[in-house]
Parts: structure tokens; sequence; C-alpha cells
């Protein structure tokens, strides 16, 4: 069993910056690829980025050279930086991994981009 709990969402201006944290529990987290997903009202959930325990990432072009996913296999812990944010970023994210062909979910943080 695996917990997912993110946290750091909230409401930024254009232009600004948010850090999104996603805390792991349960299972060994630093082997494991995770992944930032995101899903806007009336629209499908969306790949935003992800990395593999060898650490390396991948992200939906609509964020690349904006977003920085990382990982701290030290405190089970996954990070999103978003800079530059823009009102379409305007979602709620969450983490997500998949285990032995089990998807796991956290309950999801808000991110609202507006003037």
């Amino acid at each position: 069993q695996v917990q997912l709990v993110e946290s750091g969402g909230g409401l930024v201006q254009p232009g600004g910056s948010l850090r999104l944290s996603c805390a792991a529990s349960g299972s060994i987290f630093s082997i494991y690829t995770m992944g930032w997903y995101r899903q806007a009202p009336g629209k499908q959930r969306e790949l935003v980025a992800t990395i593999t325990s060898g650490r390396r990432t991948n992200y939906a072009d609509s964020v690349k050279g904006r977003f920085t996913i990382s990982r701290d296999n030290a405190k089970n812990t996954v990070y999103l930086h978003m800079n530059s944010l823009k009102p379409e970023d305007t979602a709620v994210y969450l983490c997500g991994t998949t285990i032995l062909g089990d998807d796991y979910w956290g309950q999801g943080t808000q991110v609202t981009v507006s003037s």
C-alpha cells in the first residue's frame, strides 16, 4: 500500500512561481518512477512531468522550460517547481505512481493562476 500526499498549491499571479511537494509512504519510494499530473475543470487528466529512479525526467511540451520535477529519496518526496505560471496552468495537480501494475494517486492540490 502506498499513500501519496500533495501540498504547496495556492493562488498565484501570472508569471509567479510555486513549488509542489508529494510525500510518499508505505513502500520503497526510491525505485519507482513518480509523476505529476493535472486536471482542469471539464478536461481530462494530463501528464505534466515524470522522474525515474535514475532521475531521468520527461515533460509535457506545455511546461518545458518552466517546470522542473525533482525527487529527494531520503525524504520520500517528489517536487514540482513551477515558474512563469500562466492562467492555463490552473488545475488540480496530483502525483501518481504505478507499482506492480497498480496505480496510486494523491488527493491533489489546487493551483490557481489569476490576477
